[in-house]
């Protein structure tokens, strides 16, 4: 065999070993896009926190970084039974513990705890564990619910249409919440005494509106005073899964 005819034979070999190897990885790329694909809005996920929470801070780094991407909302809910302990946070608000505490009825908990996420109002993981988040943000992102909503900002006001693909077996709870966008504070007392942490996605209202029957669309309107970013959350009822959620358009 002349050298051509070796440098012909070896360039065919590797085509085929680059074709045989590169062909799972093609399919992996495939099923990873064909899995974003299942919904378009973003994956809710909700941190329960506090600033006198020692186990907090790591949690709310991570709540952080997912304030970066686009297929996330993250909330941080700052919730008041710590203040107890020498701290008052300053963002903290009884209705926060009081949502967290719907959604430990809801599975079947007795207690609530620092620092925790609730992710598309479905699975609770201990919100300092970014391996188990990221990984039940890629399993939501795979799922559709059927729902498909839009959230228009003009002034003081949010229009919110939404249209079911098939009507839900009971009327979804509409919720509209108010996000400030970062804040930092300087901690003087409490477990974190000295510290000074920058939080992200801070909620400071959320209100819910009325139920909403998905036999027919929804188009209504409401109001959103202020600057503060406007998320709107259409949920089942009783602390059930989250399945549409929109950030206003301005």
């Amino acid at each position: 065999m002349n050298d051509n005819a070796n440098t012909g034979y070896f360039m065919r070999i590797t085509s085929l070993l680059k074709a045989r190897l590169l062909a799972p990885l093609a399919l992996a790329l495939a099923m990873l896009a064909g899995a974003d694909a299942g919904r378009a809005d973003p994956v809710v996920v909700e941190l329960f926190t506090s600033q006198g929470c020692s186990s907090c801070p790591p949690a709310d780094e991570l709540l952080r970084k997912l304030a970066k991407r686009d297929d996330v909302i993250p909330l941080a809910l700052h919730v008041d039974y710590w203040d107890y302990i020498g701290w008052k946070d300053t963002f903290g608000q009884r209705k926060f513990t009081a949502r967290q505490k719907g959604y430990a009825r809801a599975a079947g908990k007795r207690m609530v705890y620092t620092p925790q996420m609730v992710i598309e109002g479905k699975d609770h993981v201990v919100g300092a564990k970014p391996g188990k988040v990221m990984q039940l943000i890629r399993r939501h992102r795979a799922v559709d619910s059927g729902i498909d909503l839009a959230v228009k900002r003009a002034g003081d006001r949010v229009r919110i249409t939404a249209k079911a693909e098939k009507p839900q077996d009971v009327p979804l709870w509409v919720q509209i919440v108010r996000v400030k966008p970062e804040a930092t504070v300087e901690i003087r007392r409490g477990e974190n005494a000295g510290k000074k942490i920058t939080y992200s996605n801070i909620v400071t209202d959320w209100r819910r509106l009325d139920p909403w029957d998905t036999r027919k669309p929804l188009a209504i309107e409401a109001r959103a005073e202020g600057d503060e970013d406007v998320v709107v959350i259409i949920q089942r009822p009783e602390f059930g899964p989250i399945l549409a959620a929109a950030k206003a358009e301005k």
